[in-house]
């Protein structure tokens, strides 16, 4: 953080627009499969009935934002935010293209793993951007703004999938985030030059050559060359055009080297193969080629990336075993119990590193304080509760009104989410007058309420204005609770480690919306076996009501649990002393 920034200046809060605009993009594409899956899974070819076969694409896209966000948050602490966001928007394109074009499932879940890297460091690189560029008593607003856009991203998602979708595929989609990516990629790349956390290249790579105009042009010439190739024969590979199949001189760049051999065994693949491998070691070799390979893996190293390598093993573990469940079945999936060891030997490996390592990805003592890993505890909570709401509002109103799309039920929503960022300013106002613990309670007290006003709807509830109540209700109890958490581990950690810190938050808010929707989805289904075993004559839409009531009710104790949990963890925050902005660093 840097709290004597000067007043910033035209250019500064351009950047910081754009970036504003970049996390919106990754808010939103956490959300489009919502109503975009369906198509995604007929193009490669699963049946709608064998759903379960297409989890990986939504649990690709957690891992790479889940698994890696630490990571990328110790980096921005280390590296500066401008080339973290610059990277991030890299891979978020990179991502998108391949999802674009994608031809089957290990390609598709690679593009959205790609995603969910890029978009998770958008995050905690534009808070921390934002603590860079204005001084402490003016970035309560900018902040609050950038939460705000985020929050409503989420909202955006399907919407955006459902206007795109009216008018052209699914894959239209994400050739939009494509596009969109690369032009906020050249504007944060343009407008961050001049920032100082933009550090020479080449000086900080060490390779010690001097560079001539000349010889960067060249360079940058034939780097761009080798992408080129490597874009335009990558693509061919993945879409293979039926009209250059068909011709009988472009048609043998298509004939694998071997009986049975995929497209990747083609002249055309081989070309795209070996292009992308002398990119590579260009890059690596001449660092103004296109991307300092050399630098960004100094980076890596600098962060702990054994230590980030076990973290993400750990979290990966939670992602899979949770993300790709069947809740008619069990909390988590067949091979989840193997997840799960998986993750605590990960976890095991990493405390035995993190007390040998020199410097690891999480600083010896910086979680020490109660308040510290009180807000990981905390935000696990919230997010249990939170995902009851994001997931099952707009489910219960596709439930109680057959006839109401998926687009009026996300309007549903939209009242609950448009009351979140309300409440996450007015939160962060009241840190100053108010213990985080107190205010923490405050708002889950309210969410509290929200769900069980919720559980007792019925099949005409939504049609009436009271039904608003526990809907703004619960957003703004769950936006006034942002900032207090973050408050909590920002007054209690060191400075250099902010990012570190605003990314754990967000990675146990995550966590707890995967563990929080697979259990409470588990609970609400054998709810209503029971009701249905009580009464065969059940009617479904009225089952259905029971099973999500159940859901309502379960959300309401993890509510009240945060609640609690805040009121004793957080006793000792001093957060009265932290601006308004810090608090909401981390509410992304």
């Amino acid at each position: 953080m840097n709290a004597t920034a000067a007043r910033p200046g035209s250019r500064d809060r351009l950047l910081l627009t754009f970036c504003a605009v970049a996390v919106a993009f990754a808010a939103i594409d956490t959300y489009v499969v919502v109503l975009a899956l369906p198509d995604m899974m007929a193009s490669i070819g699963i049946p709608i009935e064998e759903l379960q076969r297409a989890a990986p694409i939504v649990s690709g896209f957690l891992l790479g934002y889940v698994a890696m966000l630490p990571l990328i948050g110790r980096i921005a602490d280390l590296r500066g935010q401008v080339p973290v966001l610059a990277m991030s928007l890299l891979l978020f394109s990179i991502g998108s293209m391949v999802t674009a074009i994608s031809y089957d499932l290990p390609s598709l879940v690679t593009g959205r793993f790609l995603q969910g890297v890029g978009g998770g460091g958008l995050v905690p690189a534009t808070m921390s951007l934002v603590a860079a560029i204005y001084p402490v008593e003016r970035r309560g607003l900018p902040l609050g703004l950038v939460s705000a856009v985020q929050e409503f991203g989420s909202v955006l998602g399907p919407l955006f999938g459902a206007v795109v979708i009216s008018f052209t595929s699914w894959r239209g989609i994400f050739a939009i985030n494509l596009a969109g990516g690369l032009l906020l990629l050249v504007a944060v790349q343009a407008l961050g030059r001049s920032r100082p956390d933009d550090l020479p290249v080449v000086e900080e790579a060490g390779h010690g050559r001097l560079e001539t105009p000349g010889r960067i042009l060249a360079t940058r010439l034939l780097a761009a060359l080798l992408l080129t190739v490597t874009l335009v024969a990558g693509t061919i590979t993945f879409l293979q055009p039926v009209e250059l199949r068909r011709d009988l001189t472009w048609g043998q760049l298509f004939i694998p080297y071997v009986d049975g051999g995929s497209r990747w065994v083609t002249p055309i693949g081989i070309i795209a193969i070996a292009a992308f491998a002398v990119l590579l070691l260009w890059c690596w070799f001449l660092p103004r080629a296109l991307v300092d390979l050399r630098t960004w893996l100094g980076h890596l190293v600098a962060a702990d990336l054994v230590g980030a390598t076990f973290l993400a093993i750990a979290l990966g573990g939670i992602v899979l075993a949770f993300a790709t469940a069947d809740p008619e079945v069990a909390v988590f999936s067949p091979q989840g119990p193997w997840f799960l060891a998986g993750s605590a030997i990960a976890v095991v490996l990493l405390v035995i590193h993190l007390r040998r390592a020199t410097s690891p990805i999480v600083p010896r003592g910086a979680l020490r304080a109660t308040p510290a890993w009180g807000s990981l505890v905390v935000s696990f909570l919230v997010g249990w509760a939170l995902i009851a709401a994001l997931v099952d509002i707009p489910l219960f109103a596709r439930t109680t009104d057959l006839e109401r799309s998926q687009l009026d039920a996300a309007l549903v929503l939209l009242r609950f989410l448009a009351a979140l960022p309300i409440g996450a300013i007015v939160g962060g106002w009241l840190l100053r007058r108010l213990p985080a613990g107190v205010l923490t309670a405050a708002g889950m007290a309210a969410a509290t309420v929200s769900f069980l006003l919720m559980a007792q709807w019925d099949a005409t509830s939504l049609d009436g204005v009271a039904s608003n109540i526990p809907l703004v209700l619960g957003g703004f109890g769950f936006g006034v609770a942002l900032a207090p958490v973050n408050a909590a581990i920002l007054a209690t950690t060191d400075d250099d480690t902010h990012g570190l810190a605003s990314a754990l938050v967000v990675v146990a808010r995550m966590v707890g919306m995967l563990v929080g929707i697979s259990a409470l989805t588990t609970i609400g289904l054998r709810r209503l076996y029971a009701a249905s075993a009580d009464n065969p004559d059940m009617d479904p839409v009225d089952l259905a009501i029971v099973q999500e009531h159940a859901v309502f009710v379960g959300a309401a104790g993890a509510a009240a649990l945060a609640g609690v949990a805040a009121l004793v963890l957080f006793a000792r925050a001093g957060t009265r002393e932290v601006d308004t902005a810090e608090a909401l660093r981390a509410a992304g």
